[in-house]
């Protein structure tokens, strides 16, 4: 016991909280959080073969717009406590039909934004593939820093900071909506999973797809990964004689690239 200015031979941290039968009192478990984390749905630079990293003017085409509506269907019987959103138009055209009919607001959080892929951005695909740069993305990609852009491990630790940010603010159980991008989901569910990012190209996160991660006390459970709701890119019908729109991927580039 300690003596505290007053006189007092204890004070009051030096107490047990007990209940009525004398016994010590069990300490409040923490809060569980549901991060729920969407990708926005299928954008202009996703259809043209372009990086769109951070550049103005990438929007959802007519079929991401489709999306984000299904998407907004989709989670009508979840109750949310919060929206969180890349500042990015195509993700917060994505997460505007379910904030509309939800009520609830969607707050910006940069920590969530897509790769600043510096000199990348805008680029076409096709010919970043031939770049000494590539391979190291798709091998080594915590090694990974992209001309006068970030890193991808800096990627991961400011998505992973954001996320603590987000349960260190929860004092009761919560349920978080997180609207983001390929890479940054990615990296998320890789942390998740106990995975090194250098394996976090084994992972695929669609367009308009949705992930769950339950963080508990204990350790966190992924109960999703990239849950369209739809199988059919698993074993597709074949082509039809009209031209079809372009393949859903799990980013801009190509399945296991880099996202948007």
């Amino acid at each position: 016991m300690t003596s505290d200015p007053t006189g007092d031979p204890t004070s009051d941290a030096d107490i047990e909280p007990v209940t009525q039968d004398g016994s010590a009192a069990a300490e409040p478990r923490p809060p569980v959080m549901t991060v729920v984390l969407v990708r926005h749905g299928r954008s202009t630079a996703n259809t043209s073969g372009v990086l769109a990293g951070r550049l103005p003017g990438v929007t959802l085409d007519d079929h991401g717009q489709a999306q984000a509506a299904t998407i907004a269907q989709r989670l009508a019987g979840t109750r949310f406590d919060r929206l969180v959103s890349s500042p990015l138009d195509r993700c917060l055209q994505t997460l505007a039909p379910f904030s509309a009919s939800s009520g609830l607001p969607v707050e910006i959080d940069d920590r969530f934004a897509e790769v600043d892929y510096g000199d990348w951005s805008g680029r076409a695909l096709k010919d970043l593939v031939s770049e000494p740069l590539w391979r190291t993305v798709q091998q080594h990609p915590s090694a990974a820093v992209f001309p006068a852009g970030e890193g991808l491990a800096t990627v991961s630790a400011r998505a992973a900071a954001a996320l603590r940010d987000i349960r260190a603010a929860a004092t009761t159980d919560q349920t978080v909506l997180v609207c983001s991008h390929g890479d940054v989901i990615k990296s998320i569910l890789a942390d998740a999973l106990g995975m090194h990012l250098d394996a976090f190209q084994r992972i695929v996160v669609a367009p308009s797809s949705i992930s769950v991660i339950r963080y508990t006390p204990l350790r966190p459970f992924v109960e999703r990964i990239n849950d369209t709701g739809d199988l059919g890119s698993i074993s597709p019908y074949p082509t039809p004689a009209t031209p079809a729109a372009p393949p859903e991927s799990s980013s801009d580039a190509v399945p296991g690239g880099v996202a948007g």
